[in-house]
């Protein structure tokens, strides 16, 4: 229910914030004359540059949702939150005289891992004594109730409706469920937030950053961490690079290796390298060769298959027109085939990059005693969600930060991209 509401909010803002900034443009902008209708951009992708506007707002309802759920000090807003404070609801009990006594059940519904005493029950009417508990946001407790109420008493209704085990009964601030023995299970209102364990608010993540970086994690700083995985990426990337883009070129100018490599490329293209870590473990053992073996295959076939892609997308008509300039097949290879296929060698090498980041976290599992894969996995276990966001946001920073790096290079290095 909870995802489905974010969902729906993230949609709103979206949708809410385009019209809202296209407005405010059209407002700023002057009126359009015939001048400015002769450019047609639609479904020509060269021509679409990213919003810069969208970018940052799409950033901000990321932070204001994840704030709004998770009950942050940063947010001003917040969906309705767990109940937290005192609650009462009534039962009636009945004898085996079948006589029946009304009593209330005091309920403190308290903040999680916060110390508190519990409240007095409240003074008794009839045989039917009441009760008083503790309870923790997004928990529940048993209250056995009828047993204060003298032997063969049985709990039959609950704020006035009638309840048998297995029902539930909604009562001030929460329900109540009643179990096969007849014991009352009070659950309070979870509300709309999230419970830390699951996600954080933005605040404790920033405070576990700020504390590992200061003291690290595991026995090991977390610059260590960050520098293990990215040694382990980049050798792993390189090592792809190196063998599938030559690879590549042949399956894209000789029908002899495309025929030779391309069932073995098309087999193993679909694999997940998650899926080739028991054959890793036993073929290279479980250190540092196997973690950058597994992410040179997580690379590999994306670099083969990019390479191939550029080299057969290369225009005929300029491989004609250099051979009817008298050019030879490596001057062709070098002059036209490499620089119009490189392009997509580019496209190729940053899906390779997100694809051996993504499978960092899966290659540090095999025994890995540092990196930011090994400590995510640690926190997991130990149910650190705090800890296990916060190595997911770094090593999705330091991956958008490598994608600018290659974006620019790629804009240095191949500035005829999108060009005839």
């Amino acid at each position: 229910m909870t995802g489905l509401l974010i969902l729906f909010i993230y949609v709103a803002l979206f949708a809410g914030t385009y019209f809202a900034i296209r407005t405010v443009r059209a407002a700023m902008q002057p009126a359009a004359d015939f001048n400015s209708l002769k450019t047609v951009t639609f479904g020509d992708e060269s021509a679409v540059r990213a919003d810069r506007a969208a970018s940052v707002v799409s950033l901000v309802v990321v932070f204001l949702v994840w704030g709004a759920f998770t009950g942050s000090k940063l947010v001003p807003v917040h969906v309705p939150g767990p109940f937290v404070g005192y609650t009462s609801f009534t039962y009636t009990s009945t004898n085996d005289a079948g006589q029946t006594s009304d009593a209330t059940v005091n309920v403190l519904v308290h903040e999680t891992g916060a110390k508190v005493d519990t409240p007095d029950a409240p003074a008794a009417t009839g045989f039917a004594q009441g009760d008083a508990a503790t309870v923790a946001a997004w928990r529940s407790v048993l209250i056995r109730a009828h047993r204060n109420d003298g032997d063969g008493a049985k709990t039959t209704a609950v704020e006035g409706q009638a309840i048998a085990p297995g029902e539930t009964v909604k009562v001030p601030n929460g329900s109540v469920t009643m179990t096969a023995k007849g014991s009352l299970n009070f659950s309070p209102n979870p509300g709309l937030q999230m419970e830390p364990i699951w996600m954080p608010p933005p605040e404790d993540v920033v405070s576990r950053l700020v504390e590992i970086a200061s003291n690290g994690y595991q026995n090991a700083a977390l610059f260590e961490h960050v520098g293990w995985s990215l040694w382990r990426v980049f050798a792993g990337f390189v090592l792809g690079t190196l063998i599938g883009v030559p690879l590549g070129y042949a399956m894209g100018l000789s029908g002899w290796a495309r025929g030779w490599f391309d069932p073995i490329v098309e087999f193993m293209r679909p694999v997940p390298p998650l899926a080739l870590i028991p054959l890793v473990i036993i073929w290279f053992g479980i250190g540092e060769n196997g973690k950058v073996v597994l992410l040179f295959l997580a690379a590999l076939w994306v670099m083969i298959i990019a390479a191939r892609a550029g080299v057969s997308g290369v225009n005929i008509t300029k491989v004609q027109a250099a051979y009817s300039l008298g050019a030879s097949k490596w001057q062709v290879l070098r002059h036209v085939i490499v620089p119009n296929s490189l392009p997509e060698i580019f496209t190729g090498a940053r899906v390779a990059m997100g694809v051996c980041w993504g499978t960092v976290v899966a290659a540090e599992l095999v025994a890995a005693e540092k990196g930011a894969g090994k400590m995510i996995v640690a926190a997991s276990k130990f149910q650190a969600t705090d800890i296990v966001i916060m190595g997911i946001v770094i090593i999705g920073l330091i991956g958008f930060g490598i994608d600018i790096l290659m974006r620019r290079a790629e804009t240095i290095l191949v500035p005829w991209k999108g060009r005839s």
